[in-house]
């Protein structure tokens, strides 16, 4: 048997198959299962059938001849679109700092082309890199950076761009972009819960798919991320109606309140990537994307952004001395409860930030429904006090909204209640 081959190995009265791996020892048999995970087993101690020889190619010394890291070929070809891989950090581009056992941010995008061999084939690519930072160190800055950089690679001649990025804030930097930047072309957040060198790592197939979805043809701003625990398809989000629900699983991001806008087929996007061709066929789309924009592919570009604003949550029995940070800021977003609601006694306190001049938008901390403060008599007296509702918008995405609302519409607190990159929905009536 070799690396590559499909096995059965039985051993304790337990069976797996799967995809022979590499191993470091030669104690030790590394099987990948049809689920994506990685098992260990004691080679001396097991059973092995071998079912199928060279099911997968895989290099058994991970080094090419010079005894450096292995590195797919990526050549031009005319016949294939090009896009721009731009890497911020995130798990996607990290590997364990064994010094320490803890997973650190150190490749750019030419290191993530190397360890998803994958890619080659599928398109022509630019790399990039705006950031190599974990996620949890984003700053608005950094979305200024990175929106500059994403229309320049698309005024250069991107058909698309896939932006890696870790998965604790893709959320916010996702949406930051949407309100940003009106794009002709595809733009895809992707990024990994597990390190390419760690067992299970999603890396792979969340790279490979949001490559495809960087070709197909649409011009979203999208979060591509595990559709469920299985490595079987991708979910495409839209960067303003998605959130992270789950800290390490592989399917932790979700469409909230409805399905994705669309579900890209891993196998059917590897077998139209291995063609050159973008996988149409591959994407099921649950609502109607925007459609790609005209060929010289200019971007409407409103890079500004307000940093003076604050989310904050509701909780009962807080102090309301804890909101005296507040004032003087030009922002404020609330995640109250139900429809909309705080305590009686912080009206007040939200009544002179208003008046002060900041404008204060009301969120819930429900994940799903809108806010509607005519129907209690607390709320009714919040919109005395100014809030503004800002409908089901989530939360997250509408502190970056009013961050970018502040600084180019003549009116921020409207333009909170209207859509402006398909964020909230107009009229009370269900998300298909």
């Amino acid at each position: 048997m070799q690396p590559g081959d499909r096995v059965r190995v039985e051993r304790g009265g337990v069976t797996n198959e799967g995809v022979l791996l590499p191993s470091t020892t030669r104690d030790h048999l590394v099987v990948k299962l049809d689920g994506g995970y990685n098992v260990g087993i004691d080679r001396e101690e097991a059973d092995v059938e071998v079912l199928e020889s060279g099911v997968r190619e895989v290099d058994p010394a991970g080094d090419d001849d010079d005894g450096g890291d292995a590195a797919s070929e990526i050549t031009f070809d005319e016949d294939l679109p090009t896009v721009s891989l731009i890497s911020t950090g995130g798990t996607i581009a990290s590997t364990v700092d064994y010094r320490t056992g803890a997973v650190t941010a150190q490749f750019d995008a030419e290191d993530v082309l190397r360890a998803v061999p994958e890619l080659a084939g599928r398109a022509n690519y630019r790399g990039r890199v705006v950031a190599n930072i974990l996620s949890e160190n984003m700053e608005p800055s950094i979305w200024r950076d990175l929106a500059d950089a994403v229309a320049e690679e698309i005024e250069a001649g991107a058909d698309g761009v896939v932006v890696m990025h870790g998965t604790d804030t893709m959320q916010y930097s996702a949406s930051a972009l949407s309100f940003m930047l009106d794009s002709p072309v595809p733009v895809v957040f992707t990024g990994s819960q597990r390190s390419a060198d760690r067992p299970s790592s999603d890396n792979v197939m969340n790279a490979v798919c949001a490559v495809e979805a960087a070709k197909a043809d649409h011009a979203e701003t999208l979060v591509c991320m595990h559709a469920s625990p299985s490595d079987d398809a991708c979910a495409l989000h839209r960067g303003t109606r998605v959130r992270k629900n789950h800290t390490s699983r592989r399917d932790a991001f979700e469409t909230v309140g409805a399905a994705p806008l669309g579900v890209i087929d891993y196998e059917a996007a590897a077998e139209a990537g291995a063609e050159g061709d973008a996988a149409e066929a591959a994407i099921k789309w649950n609502r109607e994307p925007t459609a790609r924009g005209s060929a010289e592919r200019s971007v409407d570009l409103a890079p500004d952004l307000d940093g003076d604003v604050e989310l904050v949550k509701f909780t009962p029995g807080m102090d309301p001395a804890a909101w005296e940070y507040l004032d003087d800021k030009d922002g404020v977003v609330i995640e109250g409860t139900g429809l909309g609601h705080v305590h009686t006694d912080l009206i007040p306190r939200i009544e002179a930030l208003v008046e002060g001049g900041t404008v204060v938008a009301m969120t819930s901390q429900c994940l799903d429904g809108r806010v509607c403060d005519r129907v209690y008599d607390t709320g009714r007296d919040l919109l005395d006090a100014g809030v503004v509702e800002a409908g089901d918008t989530l939360p997250g995405t509408a502190k970056v909204k009013l961050m970018w609302a502040l600084a180019n519409r003549s009116d921020p607190a409207e333009a909170m209640g209207r859509d402006l990159a398909g964020e909230l929905t107009e009229e009370s009536q269900p998300w298909r």
